[in-house]
């Protein structure tokens, strides 16, 4: 028919798009520059509108960094932390309206009767002189609380609504409540800035179901951004094997711990040991074996020639970056970047002035900028 020409050659000349796009961005020399060290454990970064910066350590201290690297002291009024293992103080975000009302949001383990602890989020204002956190409110406290120390979750992402998703592990020895529709664990969940329930998330009015569920049949969540159209993305760590990145779409079942590419820790199948099934998401993407991805962020700065619209995860194992092309919600293409850097990866964010900025974890943990050459 006379329109197969007219489709093949628009595809071929996507194709060849892409390839030059490709291969413009293969081109670029990255170079991480030290901005500031001497963080422990970092592990979320916020830009503050007068060019400083905002990193929590999981230790559970949050400190304000000079544009020229310097630390501040500790921010003062965080509420008791359960710091330990994999807890502690972890995300936090400006809101949307932070240049007008000081409002930001954290996320931390939260201590609980009997050796127990949960994933919680609080807002609060930060004080005009930037030393304490004022009108501390919690909004938010996974139930049930239970005796772990391992997989929290944590990410805050605010969405083009209003609303916030926040991100909550399974705890690790509980991963079969991911499933369970009736608490928090394994899931994400969507709040009001006020803590409330939006009338139209997807369980809202359902028996037997948390109103405050968003996804479910998450694992470990590490990672979490909007893309450039709005959407929300998340990564999330496999066991062995089976790190995933997701789109998770109201009321969808993304199926751990009853599909994973990956396996137990030592070998030995997972549930059923199967990867598919009726009624469960596959992910975008998964790596195995592991590289225990971390932050995300997406590039829509300038600064990067032939990257604008790219995911850009962190990995922790790895010790590396990898950016990654979409087409719509399909990765088409996952690249190492920054493979010799050597440090674990906690958290990847784009700053106001268009460079990506790297936290690496460790007890002298330091914020990078990466910039090109």
């Amino acid at each position: 028919m006379p329109t197969f020409p007219r489709r093949a050659a628009r595809r071929t000349t996507m194709a060849l798009a892409l390839g030059a796009l490709l291969g413009h961005a293969q081109a670029l020399e990255i170079t991480p520059e030290v901005v500031a060290q001497g963080l422990q454990n970092p592990w979320a970064v916020a830009f503050l509108p007068d060019g400083q910066f905002l990193v929590t350590e999981r230790p559970g201290r949050l400190r304000v960094v000079s544009a020229q690297g310097q630390l501040g002291e500790p921010v003062q009024g965080l509420p008791a932390i359960a710091a330990g293992g994999q807890g502690g103080l972890l995300d936090v975000v400006l809101d949307s309206g932070f240049a007008q009302n000081r409002t930001l949001y954290f996320c931390y383990s939260e201590a609980a009767p009997n050796g127990t602890n949960s994933t919680a989020l609080a807002k609060a204002r930060l004080s005009s002189d930037q030393r304490a956190l004022q009108d501390v409110q919690v909004l938010f406290s996974q139930q049930p609380k239970v005796a772990s120390q391992l997989h929290f979750g944590c990410r805050i992402v605010e969405r083009r609504d209003g609303t916030l998703l926040l991100t909550l592990g399974e705890r690790s020895h509980y991963k079969e409540e991911a499933q369970n529709l009736q608490n928090h664990l394994g899931k994400i969940v969507r709040l009001h800035k006020d803590g409330s329930v939006p009338q139209d998330n997807p369980f809202v009015g359902r028996s037997g179901a948390r109103p405050e569920i968003w996804s479910y049949g998450h694992r470990s969540p590490q990672g979490a951004a909007l893309a450039p159209d709005g959407t929300f993305w998340m990564n999330e760590h496999g066991p062995q094997g089976g790190d995933e990145i997701n789109r998770p779409e109201p009321g969808k079942n993304y199926g751990w711990p009853v599909i994973t590419y990956g396996e137990n820790y030592g070998g030995g199948k997972i549930g059923a040991g199967i990867t598919h099934q009726a009624g469960m998401e596959q992910p975008a993407h998964q790596w195995t074996p592991s590289i225990a991805v971390s932050g995300m962020a997406f590039i829509t700065s300038d600064r990067y020639p032939g990257w604008q619209g790219q995911m850009v995860v962190g990995a922790l194992k790895a010790q590396r970056l990898e950016r990654i092309t979409l087409a719509g919600d399909k990765v088409v293409r996952v690249e190492p970047l920054l493979p010799q850097l050597g440090q674990r990866v906690r958290d990847v964010r784009q700053g106001p002035d268009g460079w990506l900025y790297v936290l690496t974890d460790r007890s002298n943990g330091q914020l990078l900028r990466l910039r090109t050459r």
